[in-house]
């Protein structure tokens, strides 16, 4: 079973920044995709980036220009910088991987921000 395990985040000032890192069980290079999610209360989750195999970046409006996603296969590693960070973009943050049909999930870690 692959495992996610998420780190970085925590309380950021509005307008400022902070790195999300998710560290892979197995190489990044065996992921159809790997994606982050985030969950704010009493909403939806929803996805916020991701990228494919191949390398190729997709974002949720409300992130373009302010997040990045990029991964490291010799670290196994999937990161997600955040930029510009709004009050609005509090939430939990999940990172996803697509192996084959089965998506493995990250237990998830809070980033709160400050106005």
């Amino acid at each position: 079973q692959v495992q996610l395990v998420e780190s970085g985040g925590g309380f950021v000032q509005a307008g400022g920044s902070t790195k999300l890192s998710c560290r892979a069980s197995i190489s990044t290079g065996r992921f159809k995709i790997m994606a982050w999610y985030r969950q704010a209360p009493g909403k939806q989750r929803e996805q916020v980036a991701s990228i494919s195999a191949g390398g190729a970046t997709n974002y949720a409006d409300s992130v373009k220009g302010r997040f990045t996603i990029s991964k490291d296969r010799a670290m196994s590693t999937v990161y997600l910088q955040m930029n510009t960070l709004k009050p609005e973009d509090t939430a939990v943050y999940y990172c996803a991987a697509a192996l084959g049909s089965y998506t493995s999930w990250g237990q998830g870690t809070q980033v709160t921000v400050s106005s």
